[in-house]
């Protein structure tokens, strides 16, 4: 077979450090906006970035010629960095060390970006805990809770 044919959609969840709620309502859109310029430079396309006040959700495509890991270390460093230029009280943002990552089946794509799209409704009623501990809990992954916060 002379081709490479992939298609893996990823769902990826991150928080910030200590789930600060850093991500105030004038820095978010620049920040997905600046998470999907370092995704599609990647050649990682994005479907869809949301999130709220403490942590971000992406749904992209996993590229055919980059690593998942390469992948988060760009996007959690060099956002990193970004932020911490963008105003007063964000010098000392830091992402979590660790990431959260989902393969997503295509006929389940539209549902995921209606999660995404709905984040700050959804952390009205639920935290970031609560929602991260229910991904663990449906895409199987055994965890030691001692070790998931950070």
């Amino acid at each position: 077979m002379g081709q490479s044919h992939v298609r893996n959609y990823i769902h990826i969840i991150f928080s910030t450090k200590n789930r600060m709620p850093l991500i105030r309502n004038e820095v978010e859109d620049a920040l997905h906006r600046y998470l999907g310029g370092i995704c599609n430079n990647m050649e990682c396309p994005v479907k869809k970035i949301g999130g709220y006040t403490d942590h971000v959700h992406i749904l992209c495509l996993l590229s055919k010629k980059r690593a998942l890991v390469d992948l988060m270390e760009d996007l959690k460093s060099h956002s990193s960095k970004w932020v911490k230029t963008q105003g007063a009280g964000l010098e000392n943002f830091y992402w979590q060390k660790g990431y959260g990552a989902f393969s997503v089946k295509p006929t389940e794509v539209d549902t995921v970006i209606q999660y995404i799209s709905n984040q700050h409704t959804h952390h009205a009623k639920r935290t970031f805990q609560e929602e991260y501990r229910a991904f663990l809990k449906k895409y199987n992954v055994e965890y030691d809770e001692r070790y998931v916060w950070d």
